[in-house]
């Protein structure tokens, strides 16, 4: 992990996992920051994990009914590792600051990175995902005799009189019937088409009401010329920032040496979603300019833009707020033919990217074991060729 160094523009932090078992690798790597925490914040930060690493995830899920400010009150580590580190990841696992944020999911990853030898890893898709992400993926669906449907969102599902999934109605007009159907929406999304039948009948979707999405910011700048920067995600420890990427130097696509491609988030942005793009990115420059002195100047006189974008996204991963784990409905459901996938269902990740891969195989792990155990399936729709639906 690399931090950047407000009080020493243009130079960094590192937190560097040597090759070793975990958590020997994360502990030295603790230990050998000599920039950011004193050697006596080391050691009470290192006790106040130790609970983490002799309990694993039990004791990481036990937690959620603490923020991190008031984790790390109890487990007297001085407040000025929240300052130092604690601000910068909470910004960049959940966008939001660690006095909202549930210790559960700083825990989460820390639990990782002490409990996996790689689990600090950090790569980049080597190209835009749409062609290097999820392009393979269709096609892999299509290999398989699957048939992938874009533009076709679902605008309501249909119920049979048990309750169970009748069929999906489409917004292009057409009606979708299975056998079996996976929701991956987004848990916003789900659960402003959930039957209200379902919600009056089922505690575990009712529940669904506290995961709520947490709004970001993505903006992407090109420069005129090369910045001075690493080869890695930098956490960026400025106030509206989060984390960022010199995309020409870590990804192949956008590779240049000449000229740099800068991917931002900028976090929280509750107060800022709603403003103007040139608003945003002038706010931007001026974090920039503490972060680049010598090479980027707010009013532009240095590195010019050539071009940006700004993506907007009002609901993103849920705001994991203290007693939010309760809630995450596992991704078998009580309805016999319907399942969840997303990284809101339950699992051992955060509300990620990882999270949704990973709860994508639980639930089809879930529908593997319906099948193996039930003496006779349903009947199977005729004339209906596996679809997924996007």
């Amino acid at each position: 992990m690399i931090f950047a160094v407000p009080e020493a523009p243009g130079t960094f932090s590192r937190f560097d996992f040597p090759d070793l078992p975990a958590p020997i690798n994360g502990v030295i790597a603790i230990l050998r920051n000599s920039q950011m925490l004193s050697w006596p914040e080391k050691i009470q930060f290192a006790l106040g994990l130790l609970p983490a690493i002799v309990g694993g995830q039990a004791y990481v899920e036990a937690q959620d009914d603490k923020t991190v400010a008031e984790w790390m009150e109890k487990q007297g580590v001085p407040r000025r590792v929240n300052d130092e580190v604690f601000i910068a990841m909470a910004k960049a696992l959940n966008f939001i600051d660690p006095d909202d944020l549930s210790m559960i999911c700083v825990l989460i990853a820390l639990n990782r990175f002490l409990q996996e030898k790689n689990g600090s890893k950090m790569a980049f898709l080597d190209g835009a995902p749409p062609e290097r992400l999820c392009k393979p993926v269709v096609e892999y669906i299509e290999s398989k005799g699957g048939e992938v449907r874009l533009n076709s969102g679902v605008k309501k599902i249909e119920l049979n009189e048990d309750g169970s999934v009748k069929s999906f109605q489409l917004l292009n007009g057409q009606e979708m019937k299975a056998d079996l159907y996976v929701s991956a929406m987004p848990v916003d999304i789900f659960k402003k088409i959930m039957p209200k039948q379902w919600y009056n009948k089922y505690e575990s979707m009712k529940k669904l009401d506290k995961l709520v999405g947490v709004p970001v910011i993505n903006i992407h700048i090109w420069f005129d010329t090369k910045l001075t920067t690493v080869d890695h995600l930098l956490f960026s420890r400025s106030p509206l920032l989060s984390v960022y990427a010199d995309m020409s130097t870590t990804c192949k696509e956008y590779y240049n040496t000449e000229k740099s491609m800068l991917e931002l988030v900028f976090a929280p942005a509750d107060k800022w979603i709603g403003r103007p793009d040139q608003e945003i990115i002038d706010a931007t420059m001026k974090e920039l300019e503490r972060l680049f002195p010598d090479e980027i100047a707010a009013d532009g006189s240095k590195a010019k833009i050539l071009k940006y974008k700004v993506v907007k996204t009002p609901l993103s991963v849920y705001k994991t707020i203290p007693g939010c784990e309760a809630v995450r409905p596992n991704q078998k459901t009580p309805i016999s033919n319907f399942y969840l996938s997303g990284d809101y269902t339950k699992q051992k990740y955060l509300a990620s990217m990882e999270g949704a891969v990973f709860s994508g195989k639980l639930c089809a792990k879930a529908i593997a074991d319906d099948f193996n155990t039930k003496e006779q399936l349903p009947p199977p729709v005729k004339e209906q060729e596996p679809v997924a639906v996007a």
